[in-house]
Parts: C-alpha cells; structure tokens; sequence
C-alpha cells in the first residue's frame, strides 16, 4: 500500500491511503484535484514550490498538473505565479445545479430569510468541516462575507456541531482530537469536552446555537434535515446580529420558524 499527500482544510498534507491494485485509481486525477483545492487553502496565486509544499507533491508532477490545468482552462499562469481561472467555476457550480437537497433548500431558504429577514443557509459535512451548498440573504441581515461553497469549522459553529450530533460519539471524538480548535473569538469553545457537550445537546434538543464563537456580533441558530432513514443529511440555520435578537429571543423567533421550513423537506426528499 501505498499513501498520497492531500490537503486538509487548513491546507496540511493529510495521508489518503490508496491500493496498489486499484487499478481504476487514476493519481494524475488526485493530485490535479488536490491543486485546485490547494488555490483555496491559500486563498489566491501561489508559485510551484508553495502548491507542492501544501498539496505535499513533488515540484514534477505539480507542474505537470498546472500544465494541463492551464491548457485546458482551469487556471492561468502570470510570471512565476499560478491561479485558477474563471472557468473553474464550473465546478462548483455543477455541484449547485446537479444536487438535488440544494436545489429543493433553496426556495425553502429564500421564503425563511423572507419570513424572517435574517440569513439563511443549508450546509453539509465535508470532513472537518461544515459546508455551504444553499444560502438566502435578506437586505437586512448580516451576510458575514459567506456564500455558497463557504466553509466554516464544524467544531465551532451552529451547521456543524448539528451535523457531527448525526455521527457516532466516539467518531466525532476521534475526530475533534486530531484537529486544531483555535479560537477564532473571545466566545469560542476550543476545549474537547466542552465542544462534545454542545454536539450532545444538539442531538438531544433537536438545535444548536452558537453565540458569537465565529464572528463577534454574530448569533446562529440550526436544526437538523434527517432524510427517511432519520439519518442527518444536512443543517439548516438563520444567522442574527446579537443587536436585533438575545439568545432567548432567538429561540422564541427563529427556532419555529426553523422548524417550520424544516418540515417541508420530508416531503421533497
């Protein structure tokens, strides 16, 4: 057997173990994926020696990769420095078109943030991470700079400690102990029982709320979407300005309606 660099959502190289004989495994495929996950990590252009220390390939088959990228489109080169290109759009934007729980939460969304005049937003897990694959904004709300394909740490908001409630506690655990926790504000729960204590209570109480742990000023509110085997698929929230709403009126305001929209799902899915 043998291991292959990818980055995880911080950008470090984490091992995927791939089968010699797996013969249907195409590594040119993984690595260019893995530079194109790469550009977001770092969050614009970078040269060839900074894409193979994230991805953790060598210089040679990074260049290859941007090669074929730049060929077909995918990203530009400019000097020394590699970026993607407006054409790797597409690839998110398959996901939103191609998906159906995104296509069936986003007029759900739209009528919730109408309703509510607050943020609302459908996200999934993907790895440590809690993903946005629908969102509605109201002129009112607070758009805290997030959009579709906008990935926060699932330890540390509303979305993710709801979908981690869908796993089995000793695998979140596992989980939740080989990530870093920084504490991205004053609020933030950084600590592991305190984080499994809040995903507890989410799986029992039927919601999460999290009060300024990602953003100061900013308060959000999920519940879970189960499909037919009552398994966790995704979380739905509202986000508010701790100015419009305290936590007890978010629970007395939003929590229904949450639950409202939330139970237009079972029927569409």
């Amino acid at each position: 057997m043998r291991t292959n660099a990818l980055p995880d959502s911080e950008g470090n190289p984490v091992t995927s173990p791939v089968e010699d004989q797996d013969r249907d495994y195409v590594m040119a495929l993984e690595k260019g994926l893995a530079i194109i996950e790469a550009f977001g990590q770092i969050r614009g252009g970078a040269n060839l020696t900074r894409l193979a220390e994230v991805t953790g390939h060598t210089k040679a088959s990074v260049r290859r990769s941007l090669h074929t990228l730049c060929r077909l489109g995918y990203a530009q080169q400019v000097g020394r420095e590699f970026r993607l290109a407006p054409r790797a759009l597409r690839l998110g934007q398959a996901f939103v078109v191609s998906d159906s729980l995104a296509r069936i939460a986003q007029p759900i969304l739209e009528t919730t943030a109408e309703r509510t005049k607050e943020s609302a937003s459908m996200a999934v897990l993907d790895s440590q991470d809690s993903v946005f694959i629908a969102r509605a904004t109201h002129r009112r709300s607070l758009s805290a700079g997030l959009g579709v394909g906008a990935r926060l740490p699932a330890y540390a908001c509303a979305t993710g400690r709801v979908l981690l409630s869908g796993l089995p506690r000793e695998q979140v655990k596992f989980m939740l102990g080989r990530m870093a926790r920084p504490e991205i504000t004053t609020h933030t729960l950084t600590s592991l029982p305190a984080i499994l204590k809040q995903i507890d209570r989410a799986g029992r109480d039927g919601y999460a709320l999290c009060d300024q742990e990602l953003e100061m000023g900013l308060r959000s509110l999920a519940v879970p979407i189960r499909n037919s085997a009552g398994q966790v698929i995704a979380a739905m929230s509202l986000s508010v300005s701790t100015q419009r709403l305290d936590v007890q009126g978010i629970l007395d305001t939003l929590l229904p309606e949450l639950e409202r929209a939330r139970q237009k799902f079972p029927a569409l899915l």
